[in-house]
């Protein structure tokens, strides 16, 4: 009986102290539910709480003179509700996918993309245009944007791409001869199609060119990450350097033949330049270029801003909850605050790269790395055109802006690194040899 007695004390024990290590320091079981929902990088979740914060008071506040459009009916706390239900699906939306295994994201990767590429090849037949391109598929009530999509998968392709070629890519060359007659009788420039070109450069110039007629600043985004993880990984410089060549000799005859939105595009560097080198007169407000509105907007908000619902300028802003939402963010709650915000979108980017470190092999490696590119160059792409350090772009700032394909794929693609990430945790990557990112 003792014995028996000693037993079930001693199990007892045992699972009171594998329960004690399981549950986590000072947890109760909603703390070990709140664990299992969200895993991955703690700092990372911190940042996406924040931003959907400052994104519910940037677009509630911004959002007021259209709420008392006299065509319009609609209230005040309209566009409130409406970004709470975005944030709230897209959130939903990121919790799901950092949940799923990396591996899937690799098989689906291709299919991901073609389809991607495919509904932005059909909006230019079947979709919305507004100010001259077409962007948005209507869905009923919503607008889908197929371009924000194709950012993502294609970095989720190239990801792949580059992953499968470790073991030989630093011998690859993937810009074949511009003597493309030569290509079918020489046996080498066919290899180079087949094993570089092919493979690895098309993908991104398949995306970028059918991004750019609508809009160019995405294009130049997604070409600009690409190039960074063909960079990392392992891609050869002086291939890399022709690239950029090309790629500008391609701007300058798409401009050079008025393609696409060629007349937008050199009309907003006209005006970019004209603000930095011609002598301002004082002109009423409603001639002001939507950039000058936008700096008048940070100069009145100071240091420290004039208050939560107290900008002066969102009248007079076109956009301010959206191409302009940096400059609104200013106006209410100063420079201090408005530096924070910069800087927690360079720590999305630091955080990526402590991720893309803990990686084994280079698909999850470069996938994490491309997607934190993305968010955060679009980030200081939207906040240089608000202090005209370059040409308006239309970009929109990430998941704070108002809109609904902008805000939902930056949680995909934060939802796959946070998947990275808790994967690095549970030590669950596969580990093929062939796709190790420092293998020499």
């Amino acid at each position: 009986m003792n014995d028996f007695d000693n037993r079930t004390r001693r199990g007892e024990s045992g699972q009171t102290a594998s329960s004690a290590s399981s549950a986590p320091s000072g947890g109760d079981a909603s703390g070990v539910r709140r664990l299992r929902i969200f895993t991955g990088d703690r700092v990372l979740w911190i940042i996406v709480a924040v931003l959907a914060v400052i994104s519910v008071l940037v677009v509630y506040s911004s959002t007021a003179k259209m709420a008392y459009d006299a065509y319009a009916i609609r209230t005040t706390s309209h566009f409130l509700r409406q970004q709470l239900m975005i944030l709230i699906f897209s959130l939903g939306i990121m919790v799901l996918v950092h949940k799923i295994d990396c591996r899937i994201y690799n098989y689906l990767s291709k299919p991901v993309y073609l389809a991607c590429v495919l509904l932005t090849v059909a909006v230019y037949f079947i979709g919305h245009t507004t100010n001259g391109a077409a962007r948005w598929i209507p869905l009923g009530p919503f607008q889908f944007q197929p371009s924000e999509a194709l950012k993502v998968a294609t970095v989720l392709f190239l990801a792949r791409q580059l992953a499968g070629r470790q073991s030989k890519i630093d011998k690859l060359r993937i810009v074949p001869s511009l003597r493309f007659w030569t290509w079918r009788s020489d046996a080498r420039q066919r290899r180079i199609w087949r094993e570089g070109t092919w493979p690895v450069l098309m993908p991104v110039v398949a995306s970028c060119a059918v991004i750019f007629p609508a809009h160019t600043s995405s294009a130049v985004l997604v070409f600009a990450a690409s190039w960074v993880m063909m960079l990392i990984g392992r891609v050869r410089l002086g291939e890399l350097m022709k690239l950029v060549g090309l790629a500008c000799a391609g701007v300058v005859l798409v401009m050079t033949l008025n393609l696409g939105r060629s007349e937008t595009a050199e009309g907003r560097v006209s005006t970019w330049i004209h603000l930095w080198t011609q002598p301002q007169d004082t002109k009423p407000l409603d001639q002001l270029t939507d950039t000058e509105r936008s700096m008048i907007a940070i100069h009145n908000g100071g240091l420290l801003g004039e208050g939560a619902g107290q900008s002066a300028m969102r009248v007079e802003m076109i956009h301010p909850e959206s191409d302009y939402a940096y400059a609104f963010f200013v106006e209410e709650y100063g420079i201090l605050l408005a530096v924070v915000l910069l800087l927690l979108y360079l720590w999305v980017f630091f955080r990526g790269i402590e991720i893309f470190r803990r990686c084994g092999t280079a698909f999850p490696g470069l996938l994490v790395l491309g997607l934190a590119l993305l968010i955060t160059c679009q980030a200081l792409l939207h906040i240089m055109v608000t202090v005209n350090l370059i040409p308006e772009t239309g970009q929109t700032l990430p998941l704070i802006s108002r809109g609904g394909s902008s805000v939902l794929f930056t949680a995909v693609a934060l939802g796959m690194i946070l998947s990275v990430s808790r994967q690095n945790d549970e030590h669950s990557h596969d580990m093929p040899r062939a796709e190790t990112i420092y293998e020499r």
